[in-house]
């Protein structure tokens, strides 16, 4: 890009920008609906996964069905992203994203499940997109959180 005078350079930082975390928010929007064809298009083929301490998982098919297998039990999801920076250098570009999640599982619905935490994504251009290339995701805290049942007073 060193050949775009400084105004098409602003804009293209601009542009990779949105189109970083347009691809990082579709991560967590196709987890929340369990579109596992949709998740997969936001991942390079060769993608690592670094959850926590879960042994890494390499490849778009093993990240996916593991991140299947992980939520096969929830009734609903929530991500909350806030993508706090984006770095692009030529094609490739990092980013730190916060992420609030909120889950209830089928079997327990008046519980959920509440993750905070941070991923460090590495993405690579192909072509007009951006697609994670390794996420890396650092739980800050895990808590369950029960409804409390309110019952109705006549007076």
């Amino acid at each position: 890009m060193s050949d775009l005078g400084p105004d098409l350079r602003d804009l293209q930082e601009l542009i990779d920008h949105k189109r970083v975390s347009d691809a990082l928010y579709r991560y967590a929007e196709t987890i929340d609906i369990k579109d596992w064809e949709g998740l997969r298009g936001v991942f390079t083929d060769d993608v690592v996964g670094i959850y926590n301490n879960y042994p890494h998982l390499v490849g778009a098919d093993a990240l996916i069905e593991w991140i299947r297998s992980s939520t096969a039990d929830r009734s609903w999801q929530h991500h909350k992203l806030t993508v706090y920076r984006v770095e692009v250098d030529g094609d490739v570009a990092k980013a730190v994203t916060y992420h609030t999640s909120h889950q209830t599982r089928e079997s327990d619905p008046d519980t959920v499940i509440v993750i905070v935490a941070r991923y460090y994504d590495t993405l690579r251009r192909d072509g007009r997109r951006w697609l994670i290339s390794e996420k890396i995701m650092e739980t800050g805290w895990r808590e369950q959180r029960h409804a409390v049942q309110v019952g109705s007073t006549s007076g």
